[in-house]
C-alpha cells in the first residue's frame, strides 16, 4: 500500500516537473530538445514556465499536495478543507501575480476570498485544474471506484463545479483507485476511468462539450495502435487535444498511460513530448502510471532529481504519503 500511495504522489511530481520545460506546440519543443529525455530547465521564452530550473513541481503537484494534507489534517475530505487547501496554497505562491494559476482556478479563488459560496463559485470552472490535482483521492479509496468519485466532486465543488471538470477528475480519480488494488491492470484502470467519468457526468453546471469517456477510449484506441510513437503522439495532439480543456487533457492522460505501458518514466517522456499543457497531462498521467507500478518503478536518479527541487521538499511528500496511509487505515 504505501509502495502504491508513494508511487502516485513522487509520480505526480515526475510527470509534472520532467514535462515541465515542453513547449506548447511539438514542433517547437522538438527544434529546442529534440526528442526530450532528460531533464531540462524550461526555455526562457516558455509562454508559462520561463525561467524554472530542472525539476521545478508546479501548481499541478503543489495543488495536489495541498489538498492532500488538508485532508489528511481533517482526518478525510471536507469541502471546509479543500477550500483550506486551496487559499492556503494561492497566497503562498502569491497567485493574483502568478503566470501558472490557471484561469478556473483564479477565477473562484478570488471569489471564495471575496466572501463567495463555495458551491457557487466553481460554476464556471471547466479547464484541467480539476483532474490534475485529484490524484490523492483516488489513492484514498482502493479498489472503491464509487467512494473515490464521491469525494471527487467534493474537491472540485469550490473551483470546478462543471460537468466536464468533475467527470474528468473522476475518470482519473477511479482508475487511481484500481491502479492501488494488487492485481490492477491498465485494462482494469481503462474500466475505472470510464465507470468513473459516466458518474462524474451527473454532477456539476451543464457545459457544452463531448464526454470524458469518449475522449478516453479515442485515445486508448490511438495509443495501443500499431504506428510509430511520433505518429501516435501527434494523433493524441490533433485529435485529442493538449490544450486547459478538462476533457483534452484527461482524454490525453489516459492515452499516455496506455502508451507507457504503465511505466511513469516513459509516460513523463511521452508527456513531455506530447507538449501542449504537458506538465498537466504528465502529472495526471505519472500519477496514474505510479500508483499502478510503485515507487520502485520510478528510476532512483529521477527521484534524486525530485528531492533536491527545494518546492518538492517543502511538502514532505514522504509524509503525506504516511498520513494517506493512516486515513485509509482509519476508515
Amino acid at each position: 500500500m504505501r509502495d502504491k500511495i508513494i508511487g502516485g504522489l513522487y509520480g505526480q511530481a515526475l510527470g509534472d516537473a520532467f514535462a515541465m520545460p515542453a513547449h506548447i506546440h511539438p514542433d517547437d519543443t522538438r527544434r529546442v530538445f529534440g526528442w526530450l529525455e532528460t531533464w531540462e530547465d524550461a526555455p526562457d521564452d516558455h509562454l508559462v514556465h520561463g525561467g524554472l530550473p530542472a525539476g521545478r513541481i508546479t501548481d499541478d503537484s503543489e495543488q495536489a499536495f495541498s489538498i492532500a494534507r488538508a485532508v489528511i489534517d481533517a482526518g478525510g475530505v471536507t469541502l471546509d478543507a479543500v477550500v483550506t487547501a486551496l487559499l492556503s496554497w494561492y497566497d503562498r505562491v502569491d497567485g493574483d501575480n502568478s503566470p501558472f494559476v490557471g484561469p478556473s482556478t483564479r477565477r473562484g479563488i478570488n471569489a471564495l476570498k471575496a466572501g463567495g459560496d463555495p458551491h457557487k463559485t466553481g460554476t464556471w470552472g471547466d479547464t484541467n485544474g480539476a483532474p490534475m490535482r485529484i490524484s490523492p483521492i483516488g489513492l484514498l479509496h482502493p479498489g472503491d471506484v464509487a467512494g473515490a468519485v464521491a469525494d471527487t466532486v467534493t474537491v472540485c465543488i469550490p473551483t470546478h463545479n462543471t460537468l466536464p471538470a468533475i467527470s474528468g477528475a473522476s475518470a482519473v480519480a477511479a482508475a487511481i483507485a484500481i491502479a492501488m488494488t494488487e492485481d490492477a491492470t491498465l485494462d482494469a484502470m481503462l474500466a475505472a476511468g470510464i465507470e468513473g467519468a459516466e458518474l462524474g457526468r451527473a454532477h456539476g453546471r451543464r457545459w457544452p462539450g463531448c464526454a470524458v469517456a469518449f475522449k478516453v477510449e479515442q485515445a486508448w484506441e490511438i495509443a495501443t495502435g500499431d504506428e510509430d510513437t511520433n505518429t501516435r503522439l501527434r494523433r493524441i495532439y490533433d485529435e485529442i487535444g493538449a490544450s486547459l480543456n478538462a476533457v483534452e487533457t484527461v482524454g490525453a492522460a489516459f492515452g499516455l498511460l496506455a502508451m507507457g505501458e504503465g511505466d511513469p518514466k516513459r509516460t513523463a517522456i511521452l508527456a513531455a513530448n506530447l507538449s501542449g499543457d504537458a506538465d498537466t497531462i504528465g502529472a495526471i498521467a505519472c500519477a496514474m502510471a505510479g500508483a499502478y507500478a510503485g515507487f520502485d518503478a520510478i528510476p532512483a536518479d529521477d527521484i534524486a532529481v525530485l528531492e533536491n527541487d527545494p518546492v518538492f521538499i517543502d511538502y514532505d511528500v514522504r509524509g503525506i504519503a504516511a498520513g494517506l496511509e493512516s486515513l485509509i487505515a482509519g476508515c
